[in-house]
């Protein structure tokens, strides 16, 4: 029995099938805790009726200013969701990195699972502008 067992077991994500057996593709341990914390970014708040608080409002910071003040909110509010939403893990660090060349966020975020003091990270990207250049010259071609 490995020592992280307690660590838990469950559905990766996203949802895949082994085509040899055809059940679900599960994921453990560490894997299993980075796989949450994406999990979290990912759903709205209020979107799982029966667990309302789970996720974040990452969405909602989609048309910010990206000032400062407005990243260190967005940082504030995410270490919060991560640390509400996945008990397995302490001592959450968020970096935000404004790339805005290409129109994204680039979050970093570290974490320590509890139980085994061991870090761990996860980078999420968060795009502001979800345009490519030839987007926007087709969007123009009627005026």
């Amino acid at each position: 029995m490995p020592e992280e067992s307690f660590l838990g077991r469950g559905m990766k994500f996203p949802p895949q099938i082994n085509k040899a057996t055809g059940r679900f593709i599960t994921s453990e341990d560490a894997v299993s805790v980075k796989e949450s914390v994406y999990l979290i970014l990912m759903t709205q708040k209020t979107e799982r009726w029966l667990r309302p608080e789970f996720g974040s409002n990452l969405s909602s910071y989609t048309f910010m200013d990206t000032n400062e003040t407005m990243l260190n909110l967005m940082g504030t509010q995410i270490t919060r969701d991560i640390i509400n939403g996945e008990p397995r893990i302490s001592d959450v660090q968020i970096d935000i990195d404004p790339d805005m060349k290409k129109g994204c966020l680039i979050v970093h975020i570290d974490y320590t699972i509890a139980q085994t003091n061991t870090r761990d990270n996860l980078v999420f990207p968060f795009y502001l502008n979800v345009t490519t250049e030839g987007d926007e010259d087709e969007g123009n071609q009627g005026l």
